[in-house]
């Protein structure tokens, strides 16, 4: 059994910043991918950014720039910093976490609100 369990959402004024932490635990070998998703009311679930182990990062375009994520294998945790916010990030963020032996796992989500 894994759990994966977000944290550091909320609420913050456009232009600031966020970030959040995920952090894997459980019956847990190697993770392959690591990464962010996210769903806006209305809207399907997208991918934000996403680190293979040993990889390098990919970002949805809408982010790039803005947003950086980063890993810590040592603890299986995903960070995702989010700089220069602006109210379309507004959305339930989700971690996934892939492991080597293709199971995945989803956080429960946390919720990030940009005000403008």
């Amino acid at each position: 059994q894994v759990q994966v369990v977000e944290s550091g959402g909320g609420l913050v004024q456009a232009g600031g910043s966020l970030r959040l932490s995920c952090a894997a635990s459980g019956s847990i070998f190697s993770i392959n991918f690591m990464g962010w998703y996210r769903q806006a009311p209305g809207k399907q679930r997208e991918l934000v950014a996403v680190m293979p182990s040993g990889g390098s990062a990919t970002y949805v375009s809408s982010v790039k720039g803005r947003f950086t994520i980063s890993r810590d294998d040592a603890k299986n945790t995903v960070y995702l910093q989010m700089n220069s916010l602006k109210a379309e990030d507004t959305a339930v963020y989700y971690c996934h976490v892939a492991l080597n032996g293709g199971s995945r796992y989803w956080g429960q989500g946390t919720q990030v609100t940009v005000s403008s």
